[in-house]
């Protein structure tokens, strides 16, 4: 599979909810829109190789989310920086743009806070993907430890212990590379966590993620919703992770069948950022599951 040169890619901002989103966006606009959602630490950098191998086949949509990537949130705008307002903002914004009809990818961060906008227009989904995107209790890894213990204590001793875990290079650079097949491993681009980390680092940034650790909790609280959506719409679905994950396991990919049985659960070889290292074949599993191919 190589990527499509038909369908250039544009790099643009929209106002919505008082944020200057940045997003990304190619293909045709009468195509089939698939929303590409990030994660931490990441943005829709990390989509920069599956865009243009899906170009040909849907209009991609893929924003950064507030606190990430370059999307820009205005000082008076107050921003508080919850999964809620992450969510909130992505009504606008596919409000913004006019966006009526929608298949979800949804990795990470961006699976709370985009089945948060499914939540809000269940009407308008059409497939979901969910790569090492979590929505079952069973699918927290060990490696949510330390911010468990921030949730129960949200004391400066446990949000320093979580700060120096993962808001530095070393602990952005653990995450794409852990547990990583040695064959693979050189199929990572050093400059995605580059990258990150530089964004990451930007005055006032460190704030907005401990902010983001600590409220990540109440997610845990709106998973019967998310199920209960997927057990009500049963859309197609590909669930396609690394196996290796130390956050989100394999247990919680097998969970989707229990309330979609038509899901579709591949787990793959790989880390976290199973994109890194398996964007061909993801490219081909998402046009073969939710493009109809």
């Amino acid at each position: 599979m190589t990527a499509n040169t038909h369908f250039p890619v544009h790099y643009q901002f929209i106002d919505a909810d008082g944020v200057r989103v940045f997003y990304r966006e190619a293909g045709n606009a009468d195509s089939p829109t698939l929303l590409l959602l990030h994660g931490f630490p990441s943005s829709s950098h990390q989509f920069r190789e599956l865009i243009p191998l899906l170009a040909d086949k849907f209009h991609l949509i893929a924003p950064d989310l507030p606190g990430f990537g370059f999307t820009e949130v205005p000082a008076e705008r107050n921003y508080a920086y919850s999964f809620d307002a992450l969510g909130k903002t992505l009504v606008h914004f596919v409000d913004a743009l006019g966006l009526k009809s929608y298949a979800l990818y949804v990795f990470d961060y961006g699976a709370p806070a985009g089945l948060r906008l499914a939540l809000a227009y269940p009407e308008r989904v059409t497939g979901l993907v969910s790569q090492n995107g979590n929505a079952y209790l069973e699918g927290l890894g060990d490696a949510w430890a330390p911010i468990q213990a921030y949730w129960a204590d949200p004391s400066q001793e446990n949000r320093q212990t979580v700060q120096d875990a993962a808001l530095n290079f070393d602990g952005i650079r653990w995450q794409y590379i852990h547990s990583v097949p040695e064959k693979t491993l050189n199929r990572i681009a050093p400059e995605s966590y580059f990258f990150d980390n530089f964004l990451l680092s930007r005055p006032g940034n460190t704030t907005i993620q401990l902010d983001l650790f600590l409220d990540y909790a109440n997610n845990l609280k709106l998973y019967p919703d998310f199920q209960a959506f997927f057990r009500k719409t049963k859309l197609p679905t590909l669930v396609i992770w690394g196996k290796h994950d130390p956050f989100f396991i394999p247990p919680g990919a097998h969970a989707y069948k229990s309330d979609n049985p038509n899901a579709v659960v591949e787990l793959l070889d790989t880390g976290h950022f199973a994109l890194e290292t398996h964007v061909e074949y993801i490219a081909q599993r998402i046009r073969e599951t939710i493009g109809g191919e």
